[in-house]
């Protein structure tokens, strides 16, 4: 089992969950959000900007709270790395599979991160993989693919490059998540956010140059402007933080569990924002994610009263 996740106090996973919740209400505002960018801005030159955005809010904020921002050199290779991997590569092989597959394909394939962090975890030892963890991760898979499902066509396989591109952006997100559970207990959580964004940014901010190069964007709105700065200063660069914090704090399975309430979420608000339809798919998926994420955080799949009963009977 992950070790931090048994040494912290019950007020700090308290917290940690708390977090976990307001970049839940982030990520899920952050489609709405980005919609604005997405008709002025080319997709590279889009991410390339809310990173460059994300690196200096978190360094700004860095030298804030600690008077520098001097990065921590024993762990800073592997800090690097985690950034490269989770949100650089992710985003370009995110980026790129979005351009040859629907957006729910790719929300459904994204959607496994948490279900192959759970095994990834449990294989390392790194989190202890319980039956309700596992059930759980499974089930809200299964909300998700319902809310999916019930908002627009799926053609999972018509494009092969696209889901392996998909694919392969999950399984670094889960490779990302699960090393950031084994650095969390050395380096403080600002510093290790910070510098991971700035490692992905160091990746996405040269290719967003290109591409604006190339590509030179036909108006730049007050809206894209507005997008560009909510999706990086806070979808990727504060929640950043609160993920990393509740991976430390709650382990990497519980942390990553929360995600599957961003789809809902993201209906949620496109309902009341944008004015787009929720269906009976959409209000049974999203119980069933809220299901999937309660059983993650229980000690048991069986009730209390039936394990007493089998207990005692054993």
């Amino acid at each position: 089992m992950s070790a931090p996740a048994q040494r912290v106090s019950a007020r700090t996973r308290h917290l940690a969950e708390l977090g976990l919740l307001v970049t839940v209400l982030i990520w899920s505002a952050n489609f709405v959000v980005v919609k604005a960018a997405i008709g002025a801005l080319g997709p590279f030159t889009f991410t390339g900007a809310r990173y460059l955005v994300a690196a200096l809010t978190l360094l700004l904020i860095l030298w804030n709270r600690q008077g520098s921002i001097r990065p921590p050199r024993r762990v800073l290779p592997a800090l690097a790395a985690l950034g490269v991997l989770g949100f650089g590569l992710y985003q370009v092989l995110w980026t790129t599979g979005l351009t040859r597959v629907s957006a729910g394909d790719s929300a459904l394939l994204i959607a496994t991160s948490p279900v192959l962090v759970a095994l990834l975890a449990g294989a390392l030892g790194m989190d202890r993989l319980t039956a309700p963890k596992l059930a759980g991760a499974l089930i809200a898979f299964a909300g998700v693919a319902i809310v999916i499902a019930g908002s627009q066509a799926l053609s999972l396989g018509s494009s092969l490059v696209g889901d392996t591109l998909t694919l392969g952006a999950a399984a670094l997100w889960a490779v990302y998540t699960v090393g950031a559970s084994r650095i969390a207990p050395r380096v403080d959580t600002l510093q290790a956010t910070t510098w991971t964004v700035v490692a992905g940014a160091c990746l996405l901010v040269p290719l967003g140059l290109a591409e604006a190069l190339a590509q030179p964007p036909s108006e730049v709105t007050a809206g894209a402007v507005v997008a560009v700065l909510y999706s990086g200063a806070l979808a990727a660069g504060i929640a950043n933080v609160f993920v990393f914090h509740a991976i430390r704090s709650v382990g990497p399975t519980r942390a990553t569990a929360m995600q599957f309430l961003v789809p809902a979420g993201a209906v949620v608000l496109g309902a009341l924002f944008l004015g787009e339809p929720v269906g009976v798919a959409q209000v049974a998926g999203g119980a069933i994610i809220v299901l999937g994420v309660w059983l993650t955080r229980r000690p048991s799949v069986l009730p209390s009263g039936l394990r007493a009963r089998l207990s005692s009977a054993a």
